[in-house]
């Protein structure tokens, strides 16, 4: 237990370790992106995966976009990512896309306390975004045709859907975060107006 957790609510605290999870969850798309496409790693400036993984970590952590999309944030990076005519590392313009939406969506916080207040429109359009950003993936192709990105693969050699799954617990995590959302700001309401129905005094201590 960390002493800011005095400064947190359950729902914070809840809140807060679904953006842990999330982040943990791109962290590991970033990896199997890098394996499936290890050209983007040069094409990055990189000489190992390890070395393209930690940059991109620290992009993300201190909110800074990869080299050439200086100025850009969250959906325009992903725009910009899944490009035909972009010629940097596709695979580190994707993951700092995603994971700048998401915490976008958040108030650009990973963690949650008493006086932060989200707004469950964003995350769930937030959730949206991440299910466009999968099916762009698998969809979008260059000039020859050729995927843009390697990601899930179903062929005679083997299934590969761990793309998916990942991708699908992202999207559960921030839809789960929105319905709680929605749910905490009814309850607060139904209780105001069953505090007036019953003509109960609230609480003042």
């Amino acid at each position: 237990m960390s002493a800011d957790q005095l400064l947190q609510t359950d729902f914070n605290r809840t809140v807060t370790m679904a953006m842990r999870d999330n982040l943990e969850s791109i962290y590991r798309l970033q990896e199997k992106l890098y394996k499936r496409n290890p050209n983007q790693i040069k094409r990055g400036g990189f000489k190992t995966i390890e070395e393209a993984m930690e940059s991109g970590k620290k992009s993300i952590s201190n909110a800074q976009p990869p080299v050439g999309l200086e100025g850009l944030s969250d959906t325009m990076v992903l725009t910009v990512a899944l490009d035909p005519l972009y010629d940097g590392d596709r695979v580190g313009a994707f993951i700092y896309g995603l994971a700048d939406m998401i915490l976008t969506s958040h108030n650009d916080k990973s963690r949650f306390y008493i006086s932060d207040v989200l707004d469950a429109q964003h995350i769930y359009n937030a959730a949206r975004n991440v299910e466009i950003a999968a099916w762009l993936l698998n969809d979008r192709k260059d000039s020859s045709g050729k995927p843009l990105l390697l990601a899930n693969e179903i062929s005679d050699e083997g299934i590969n859907i761990s793309f998916e799954r990942e991708f699908g617990q992202l999207v559960g995590r921030l839809d789960l975060i929105a319905n709680l959302l929605d749910e905490n700001l009814r309850r607060v309401g139904i209780s105001y107006l069953q505090n007036l129905l019953f003509f109960t005094f609230l609480p003042v201590r």
